[in-house]
């Protein structure tokens, strides 16, 4: 077993030796002589002179070695069905979706927006870009139509495929005319439009709506060979919350995506050619991308994509999974598991759940009690991870597949291989003592999986990411950590405007605007407060304009406008209507006072404030908290 230190400190100290060796995890078109390009700081092309495809490395070459072995476990609690795919099966349905693709006008370098549950046709759909060089963009089931717009206007697809409804805990969420109103509100309009008819929901078929089933099954039998693309050509699009009100396009590489994932999963996940990987996320978040879809296929294993939820039809479906398909790893975020933590322990004992060897969690902080919960419970490592849509795999982890080095309870780990972390003072980029909070950076070059750029806005990409620490080239996680003496990394919290529900980020800019579509609204600021169940969940102060009258109604039209423009997933938990906001000079509301208030903490200097009264307003929200209006 190698040492875990020796093996990051090679992995910084010679990352084109490291990672040429790491390489040889996928199977490439014309194998990469160089490892990394760094000619163009702080934009990285991995592996520049090799060739590849995603669809290949997951599907290809096991259905090529291992046809009858179950790849893809498709499991729906919510219309009781259940289907497994063999990997030769999930080559013929990717295989006919890409001719499908291709008959309607798709090719390399395209856009593919994907507007899916969690079923079947969503991965096939994904496999199928990848496979003929296409470049998707999932968009998470939940969002509503403003956000969908937004992100169709932004990758401009040439095809959109989406699905008649979804379904959550037995409501039926159509899903057809949510797009049709985001395409009556885009300018960008899409060749064409596919759509799953599951028969959840009536269809109002447009012009050019294509139904999915009946064009698959037209196109099967066409042969559609896996396209040998650059390892730096565009993969997929994943929007991710910004501090501006408009998403951030992640773009991801492809050679470098798949050589990343493939390392994680020898190094990280156990992942091994028969195993089988239950991650319980969502493809339109970015566990769902790495650890649902691409992650296991690449490393031979079959993956569980489950429809559902935690509770439902009892809390014990997790652990019933894990049995009936003997699931090796799993995956979850620390919501889940403190929602499961609430219910009777009789339904988890009584599934044999000894196939794990381990249950990873990320997304938010995991709280000791839940910890020693499950940890009690199955008897496996509990392994906690830190990482970003932007890195697309973990940054802090703990390496059990390299080492014996123990999990920290509190902390994510130590960095992975690849990761130079750095904790920096936010004003002078200068590293911070061990045990004093400071910013968790990453020198650059970033390694192979990380973004190569945000979507058509190179600019932004550098701005964002790496001008916001001065006088240094660093990647800002936008996370405050601190660090022990043995190197590892306790996160504190976010630096910038963004927050993070039941693992999933959201920019308050983009609920404020949504508020702000309310007439009566004047200002208002959102900030991200501590939830036991969902690690935050997003609270409004509000300004009305004029006299006009607070009260439960406004708050509910209020909340409705968030669930309009954003989703159910964003609506506020709480509207509290203000005079004022604590503002700077500047101009800056300090969100960071406002969310110490509303949890009961001591806001800190508030020197910067420039208007008396709406100092006096914080405390005045703390005497009134209780009278707060409840979503």
């Amino acid at each position: 077993m190698q040492d875990y230190r020796e093996l990051h400190r090679s992995s910084i100290a010679d990352p084109e030796a490291f990672w040429l060796n790491e390489a040889g995890r996928i199977d490439w078109g014309r194998p990469p002589t160089i490892a990394l390009d760094h000619s163009r700081p702080p934009f990285a092309r991995w592996f520049p002179d090799g060739t590849t495809n995603l669809c290949a490395n997951a599907v290809d070459r096991w259905a090529a070695s291992r046809p009858y072995e179950p790849a893809l476990i498709c499991v729906s609690t919510e219309t009781d069905t259940e289907k497994t795919y063999s990997f030769a099966e999930l080559l013929d349905q990717v295989t006919a979706w890409a001719a499908a693709f291709q008959s309607l006008g798709v090719g390399r370098g395209d856009r593919v927006l994907i507007y899916m549950p969690m079923i079947a046709e969503a991965v096939f759909a994904m496999l199928a870009c990848a496979r003929i060089g296409a470049v998707h963009t999932v968009v998470f089931g939940g969002f509503a139509s403003g956000a969908l717009a937004a992100r169709i206007d932004d990758a401009t697809p040439t095809l959109i495929v989406a699905a008649d409804a979804g379904s959550r805990m037995g409501r039926v969420i159509p899903y057809k005319p949510l797009l049709d109103e985001a395409l009556g509100m885009a300018d960008h309009r899409p060749s064409k439009v596919m759509i799953v008819d599951r028969g959840l929901a009536p269809v109002h078929w447009a012009h050019h709506d294509v139904e999915a089933n009946a064009l698959v099954d037209a196109c099967r039998h066409v042969e559609v060979a896996p396209a040998d693309l650059p390892s730096d050509h565009p993969s997929y699009i994943l929007y991710t919350s910004g501090t501006t009100g408009k998403p951030k396009g992640v773009q991801r590489d492809t050679g470098g995506h798949a050589v990343a994932l493939a390392a994680s999963m020898k190094h990280i996940f156990f992942g091994e050619p028969g195993g089988v990987f239950f991650a319980t996320s969502d493809i339109g978040w970015v566990v769902g991308h790495s650890y649902i879809v691409y992650g296991p296929l690449i490393a031979g294993m079959a993956t569980i994509v489950y429809e559902g939820a935690p509770i439902r039809p009892d809390p014990g479906i997790f652990w019933k999974l894990v049995e009936r398909h003997r699931v090796s790893t799993m995956f979850t975020a620390p919501t889940a598991l403190r929602l499961l933590k609430k219910e009777d322990p009789a339904h988890l004992a009584r599934y044999d759940c000894s196939s794990l060897k381990a249950l990873f969690v990320a997304g938010e902080p995991l709280d000791e009690s839940t910890s020693s919960w499950i940890a009690d419970s199955l008897g496996v490592p509990i392994l906690d991870n830190y990482w970003q849509t932007e890195t697309g795999w973990p940054i802090l982890t703990v390496c059990r597949g390299l080492t014996d080095v123990e999990p920290r309870l509190g902390s994510p780990g130590l960095p992975a291989y690849g990761f130079d972390v750095r904790l920096v003072d936010e004003v002078t980029g200068e590293p911070v003592p061990v045990g004093e909070k400071g910013v968790i950076a990453i020198a650059t070059p970033l390694p192979p999986g990380c973004l190569s750029t945000i979507w058509n806005d190179d600019a932004r990409f550098v701005k964002t990411y790496f001008q916001s620490i001065p006088g240094k080239m660093l990647y800002s996680t936008f996370d405050w950590g601190v660090q022990d003496t043995d190197g590892y990394t306790f996160i504190l919290g976010r630096t910038d405007d963004v927050i993070n529900v039941a693992g999933h980020r959201l920019g308050t800019r983009e609920i404020e605007e949504a508020i702000s579509t309310h007439p009566a609204v004047a200002d208002v600021a959102v900030v991200g407060a501590h939830d036991d169940i969902k690690g935050q969940t997003p609270v409004a102060f509000v300004v009305l304009r004029g006299a006009l009258a607070a009260g439960d109604e406004l708050a509910q039209a209020i909340i409705q406008a968030v669930a309009r423009e954003i989703g159910a997933l964003a609506k506020p938990t709480s509207v509290n209507f203000v005079d004022s906001l604590p503002k700077t000079r500047s101009g800056k509301v300090l969100r960071r006072a406002l969310q110490a208030v509303w949890e009961g903490r001591d806001p800190g200097d508030l020197t910067t404030i420039d208007d008396a009264s709406a100092l006096t307003a914080i405390y005045a929200l703390r005497d009134a908290r209780t009278m707060a209006t409840k979503a």
